[in-house]
């Protein structure tokens, strides 16, 4: 690593790279690109994301045995907003099966050599905050509702939860809240770690160009946010088991959105100092 920069890239500059408008033909080609990446070596990845699925049955079990089934569902759903940073690997296979490079599963470990590596972390660091924010918020719907005292059982909170006006309640207000949080994750990091991957060019950048690509196609991302959201709950529903399949296509195909809406690098950029 040459130097720690975080802010901006190596040489102090904002760079800004130029945005495309895409259609929703490229969403479903960069989701096909993506099952390309993760067919031409299943074993590799479905090994590698085995940590998904294991880690979803680890927290299950962890708030089930505390008294926290009430955050079993924000756990579940949270994978979303991890799962940008988590896929970093998956990232740097595509990138050099593009390249033609070796694509042998350690190579996705290859990240830790990258210059952008701290631009990486703090992005990273702020999902996680983002996460545990929203646990803390899930977990104070909850109280609002049903108080300090953590359900009875599995089964007495199912009941409450479908069918009192305070489960109801629960149920609007907790998806709501999960809304806005994946909203605010996906126009920040739609594209930033494919991008700090490809190119260095600062945290500060990486997030400034996410929320530019989103704002210039508000429709088509929002229609990802779904399309991933909907692949998520469908992998996460036989015991977090199709998370092993579903994370690393999705993952591939987040690389192969970023190809789509970001100009290579090779088009003229704005630079700008810090």
């Amino acid at each position: 690593m040459a130097s720690f920069h975080v802010m901006a890239d190596a040489r102090g500059m904002h760079v800004q790279p130029t945005v495309r408008h895409i259609t929703t033909s490229d969403l479903w080609d960069a989701l096909r690109l993506g099952a390309e990446d993760f067919w031409a070596k299943p074993s590799h990845y479905v090994f590698l994301c085995l940590i998904y699925p294991i880690v979803g049955l680890m927290l299950t079990q962890w708030s089930s045995g505390s008294n926290a089934i009430q955050l079993v569902y924000p756990l579940m759903s949270g994978f979303a907003l991890v799962g940008p940073f988590a896929a970093i690997g998956l990232y740097e296979i595509s990138r050099r099966r593009e390249l033609g490079m070796n694509t042998n599963w350690r190579h996705a470990l290859d990240v830790r050599h990258s210059s952008a590596l701290p631009s990486i972390a703090v992005i990273g660091i702020m999902l996680f905050a983002l996460f545990l924010l929203w646990l803390f918020t899930a977990q104070s719907i909850y109280t609002s509702q049903f108080g300090d005292q953590p359900p009875a059982s599995v089964g007495a909170f199912l009941r409450d939860v479908l069918t009192t006006s305070r489960g109801w309640t629960l149920i609007l207000a907790g998806n709501a809240a999960g809304f806005v949080f994946a909203v605010v994750v996906l126009a920040t990091t739609v594209i930033a770690f494919p991008l700090l991957l490809d190119r260095d060019v600062g945290a500060v950048s990486a997030i400034e160009t996410s929320a530019r690509a989103v704002m210039a196609n508000p429709l088509q991302m929002a229609l990802w946010g779904l399309m991933v959201a909907v692949l998520l709950v469908i992998g996460s529903v036989p015991l977090f088991a199709g998370l092993a399949v579903v994370m690393p296509i999705l993952g591939h195909a987040t690389w192969h959105l970023y190809r789509k809406v970001i100009e290579p690098e090779r088009t003229q950029q704005i630079r700008r100092p810090m």
